[in-house]
């Protein structure tokens, strides 16, 4: 190749090479121009939504109001009374069993166990440890039977008494002015102390408000409630 072949080739080359720089210094200039965007596609602000209506708030629902109690709690029918020339240890145990059924307001499976009742019969003054056993609820107490010769006298004494639930709630809605719920902390059956703790029970009032009561049962199945 001549001298002027030589030439030819460099000057290529040299052109290749100023046109890839051009091409380089057009796209970064491209790239880097501070001209600012057409206002076609300049993109609108976003403006967040207001309202100026209030946040609702949950109305307090009201509640039913439970019926209050127009008449006493009625007493239960006991049944099985042994016969009036039965012997006086059965006559004697049925009598506890009443009382009992009587106190807790219902009728119910009772039994009663006094050892050596047996021989209350003979003249004299007999001291004797019962256990009443009520809906399943044992508890004990004391019988003293002051037997003579043709007729004798017994009296029955224990701290503790049955009762059945819905007697307490019934007792608790003749005190709680608009109770839509009662709830006490006791078995639907339960044996408690006359003189310990009372029953406590929490009133939910037709408004939805929550108010404590306390419920004592006496000796004879009595139900004083009070509020706390």
């Amino acid at each position: 190749m001549g001298v002027r072949g030589l030439l030819s080739a460099q000057q290529v080359r040299f052109g290749l090479t100023v046109f890839g720089l051009s091409a380089i210094a057009v796209f970064v200039l491209t790239a880097c121009s501070d001209s600012e965007p057409e206002a076609g596609n300049t993109p609108a602000p976003t403006t967040p939504a207001s309202s100026a209506a209030p946040i609702p708030t949950a109305s307090t629902p009201s509640l039913t109001p439970l019926p209050t109690p127009s008449k006493p709690w009625p007493a239960p029918k006991v049944t099985g009374a042994p016969e009036n020339d039965a012997p006086l240890a059965e006559r004697i145990q049925f009598a506890i069993a009443k009382q009992a059924q009587i106190a807790a307001g219902k009728a119910a499976a009772t039994t009663v166990k006094c050892p050596g009742i047996e021989d209350a019969e003979k003249p004299g003054n007999h001291e004797l440890t019962c256990t009443v056993t009520y809906a399943g609820k044992p508890y004990s107490g004391t019988l003293i039977v002051d037997a003579k010769t043709y007729s004798a006298s017994y009296k029955f004494t224990s701290d503790s008494v049955p009762i059945v639930k819905p007697k307490v709630v019934d007792a608790v809605l003749r005190q709680a002015p608009d109770a839509a719920k009662v709830t006490c902390t006791m078995d639907d059956v339960a044996v408690v102390k006359h003189s310990g703790e009372p029953i406590t029970c929490d009133v939910t009032t037709t408004a939805n408000a929550v108010e404590p009561y306390r419920a004592q049962v006496s000796g004879n199945g009595q139900v004083l409630v009070a509020k706390a």
